[in-house]
């Protein structure tokens, strides 16, 4: 059955218009009947959008009438769905948010037991229950419960994974997009003595991600440079995601901080297995600092999903993208904007600016989306590919090249790196020329 709900994400829409009331209420009940527990305790944890409460109140019915015991943790990021799903045993989580995306939209993603989002296939099962597609069991009705202190436990997490970061004297500048940090992630960096500094705490339904947020780290960069701050975080609205700004008010990306926290993990003897998992869009530069440290490096379809699994069949430890998904799993299997603005800074120990990190040295890169009449048609357009194998064999050991097409819009991506903004220009220009006279509309 082809997937109509469940994009790369979970099921994520327009709030009152795709996702409906009612739609939610026919996902908590099929969400509780693909798990094998008999009364699966459900915790449903939201960000700060208006949405939220309206759509956990009717995810918890449809738990309840399928059977389940839903667990109201309140306002939580993403990773303390994960986390506190594998700390105290429950069968099942759901996350209502939608990340980055505007306050009008909302989403729910359900995790199971591992700590891990669903598989493919219990999201097919699901998409056949609520179509009518396939039958729901028939089960005794569940409870609605307040779990309290949720944002606690979380916090306890952090505190013991990062009991010996001491961050006394340092003047940290948080951004946390008026979504689902505002409180927890200001509050681990001053247990940790920390100056804490605030954007984006104050939210009102709709101002997540407005103007601030990793979305809008520039207006971070010049906030730390202003406050004269060592370091700021911006996060993303439901926390799974950061991106950082160094004292001079440069943006330092999920490349850099991956590559910094992978040196200081093997440093340590605590990067399991040796290597990372990345996705195709991280930075050359990322493989060329990690060919020199000796860390092997695995590449990855975009998506957290993909790197996680790609970091499970391994064994690994770290992964993550350069939009700041940064994967710790022997913390949590979720990308956790604040644990990795944490174990940023516990990287670089008594460096107190991220301006002096020597992790890579980041390639010029430049990405241009050409407008195409059929993006099918890129898997056989030949003078395409016999002008990317020319540029990339011009760039070997050097940079990259990197064509492919968007998985929703009729578009070619051109992706190119190289050692000078020069060079990186021309090859992009005469790769859009090929692509435009080839598939142009």
């Amino acid at each position: 059955m082809p997937r109509a709900l469940f994009g790369t994400d979970g099921v994520r829409g327009v709030a009152g218009e795709f996702l409906t009331a009612d739609l939610a209420l026919a996902l908590g009940r099929a969400a509780v009947a693909v798990s094998p527990a008999e009364a699966p305790q459900v915790l449903i944890v939201r960000d700060t959008r208006e949405s939220g409460e309206m759509l956990e109140a009717s995810l918890a019915a449809g738990v309840a009438a399928g059977g389940g015991h839903a667990l109201l943790g309140g306002v939580l990021p993403t990773p303390g769905a994960a986390l506190l799903l594998r700390r105290f045993g429950f069968d099942l989580a759901a996350v209502v948010s939608a990340s980055h995306n505007p306050f009008r939209d909302n989403g729910i993603k359900f995790f199971g037991p591992e700590g891990t989002k669903i598989s493919d296939e219990q999201e097919t099962e699901i998409e056949a229950m609520v179509a009518g597609e396939a039958p729901l069991p028939t089960r005794s009705v569940g409870r609605v419960r307040e779990l309290h202190g949720a944002g606690g436990d979380y916090l306890r997490e952090l505190e013991l994974r990062f009991r010996e970061l001491d961050l006394s004297g340092r003047s940290v500048l948080l951004d946390c997009a008026n979504g689902a940090t505002y409180r927890v992630a200001p509050e681990i960096f001053r247990r940790l003595g920390a100056d804490v500094h605030t954007v984006g705490v104050e939210p009102d339904g709709r101002n997540i991600n407005a103007g601030c947020g990793s979305t809008h780290v520039e207006s971070l960069a010049a906030k730390v440079v202003e406050g004269g701050h060592d370091v700021g975080f911006a996060l993303d609205g439901d926390g799974d995601r950061v991106l950082a700004a160094d004292r001079a008010g440069e943006v330092v990306d999920g490349d850099e901080l991956m590559a910094l926290a992978a040196l200081h993990l093997r440093a340590t003897g605590r990067l399991t297995g040796g290597g990372v998992a990345v996705t195709v869009m991280t930075n050359y530069g990322f493989h060329t600092a990690m060919r020199e440290a000796g860390v092997a490096v695995a590449v990855t379809p975009v998506g957290d999903r993909h790197v996680l699994s790609e970091l499970l069949a391994r064994g690994w430890t770290l992964g993550g993208e350069q939009s700041g998904h940064i994967i710790d799993t022997g913390f949590v299997p979720s990308g956790d904007g604040v644990a990795a603005a944490l174990l940023t800074l516990e990287a670089l120990g008594a460096q107190n600016d991220l301006a002096d990190r020597q992790a890579m040295r980041k390639l010029p890169q430049r990405l241009v989306n050409v407008t195409v009449s059929d993006r099918e048609a890129l898997s056989g357009a030949s003078a395409v590919w016999a002008a990317v194998e020319a540029e990339s064999a011009a760039l070997e050991g050097r940079g990259r090249v990197l064509v492919r097409g968007s998985g929703t819009e009729p578009l070619v991506r051109v992706m190119v790196e190289a050692p000078e903004r020069a060079e990186c220009d021309g090859i992009v220009g005469r790769l859009v020329e090929v692509v435009e006279r080839e598939l142009g509309t």
